[in-house]
């Protein structure tokens, strides 16, 4: 009975233990086939056993090689990460299966393809200019730009615009697969916009109202991306500088100096009609005013002194004398303080009779003529 423990006579082969040592074993495989070196040392055999080489095993092994990397890109590339700023779109034989969220996920080998798209970048298209040297000490370049910035007013004025159009991914999928370069679609939609928006303007609310004029130009930009499923979502629309063309600028300053002369001179003249009107409106009212209670005093004047009047007709007709006499003394009681001299006239005298000195501040009295 033969012993188990008897090793064959070319030794017992180890088996690995661990994936370390199966991989350093199948990559000496790999570069025994290709080295084509044998496992026995040539050199005892004799030149007489050596026979003729097989030419299907080089290609054994090549086809071999082949297998094993591809096996091991498959392995590799089953295993995909997804960044937090990232979306991943994955194709299954080239139809559209699902999208991924960040983290590590898995997918079939040679099957799925995986697509990247970066949803949190916030991409921007400048008009009219190019930034050269972005960051805090940018410059910008303006010279060769003119048909992107040029336009013409609805009063047939040109106008030269500038401005920046900022836009994220929202719709990866669309993003990847409806518009071949989104980048060039979102440039030609948002020039032929701003294009349609300042024709329907006048030049002058062109240059003062440029944030009216970007809102709209959002606006309309986002709808236009929208029908064609850009999968863009606009951001900021913002005009850098909105100025008249070169050739134009100086008859463009004597114009804004010639319509400030008119505004400041049309300020000056309600100025003066706002301090002059309402006070001439203010003095007629008042004159007014003191009209109606000259005419409402006298008429109460006039009713009072008729009825005083009727009152004391009524006492006379009951009492001739005693209200001749009451009137008669009254009268003499207002009347005596306002005199300073009293004189009598004599039919025979020639002149004047002193009787009685009433000057104020005297109490004296002066001797009476004989």
């Amino acid at each position: 009975m033969p012993n188990q423990d008897q090793q064959p006579p070319w030794g017992k082969k180890k088996k690995p233990q661990t994936p370390e040592e199966m991989v350093a074993q199948l990559i000496k495989k790999l570069q025994d086939y290709f080295s084509g070196s044998p496992k026995q040392d040539r050199s005892k055999e004799s030149p007489g056993d050596s026979g003729p080489s097989n030419p299907y095993a080089a290609i054994g092994k090549i086809v071999a090689i082949v297998v094993v990397i591809l096996v091991l890109q498959g392995i590799y590339s089953s295993f995909y990460k997804i960044n937090p700023a990232e979306v991943g779109v994955v194709l299954r034989l080239g139809q559209y299966n699902r999208t991924s969220e960040s983290g590590l996920h898995f997918k079939l080998p040679y099957i799925d393809t995986l697509y990247k798209v970066d949803v949190e970048e916030i991409r921007k298209e400048e008009f009219g200019f190019r930034s050269r040297f972005p960051g805090q000490k940018s410059s910008f370049e303006r010279r060769g730009y003119d048909m992107e910035s040029l336009m013409l007013t609805a009063d047939k004025n040109v106008i030269n615009v500038a401005w920046i159009v900022q836009y994220r991914v929202s719709d990866p999928r669309e993003y990847l697969f409806q518009i071949k370069n989104v980048r060039q679609a979102v440039r030609d939609l948002s020039e032929s916009v701003t294009r349609r928006i300042v024709g329907n303007m006048d030049f002058d609310y062109v240059l003062s109202n440029r944030d009216l004029l970007a809102a709209d130009v959002k606006q309309e930009l986002q709808k236009e991306l929208k029908n064609l499923q850009a999968g863009i979502a606009v951001g900021t629309v913002q005009f850098q500088d909105i100025n008249p063309p070169d050739q134009v600028k100086p008859a463009f300053n004597e114009v804004n100096e010639a319509d400030q002369d008119m505004k400041r001179l049309v300020n000056e003249a309600e100025e003066i009609y706002n301090q002059t009107i309402p006070r001439a409106r203010g003095k007629a009212k008042q004159i007014i005013e003191e009209a109606h209670g000259y005419a409402v005093g006298r008429v109460n004047d006039a009713r009072g002194e008729s009825q005083r009047f009727l009152s004391i007709l009524t006492e006379y007709n009951n009492a001739p004398y005693v209200t001749r006499k009451r009137m008669y003394l009254e009268t003499m009681q207002k009347v005596i303080p306002t005199v300073e001299s009293v004189y009598i006239m004599d039919k025979d005298q020639q002149t004047p009779l002193p009787l009685l000195n009433l000057s104020r501040g005297s109490n004296t009295f002066a001797p009476a003529a004989k």
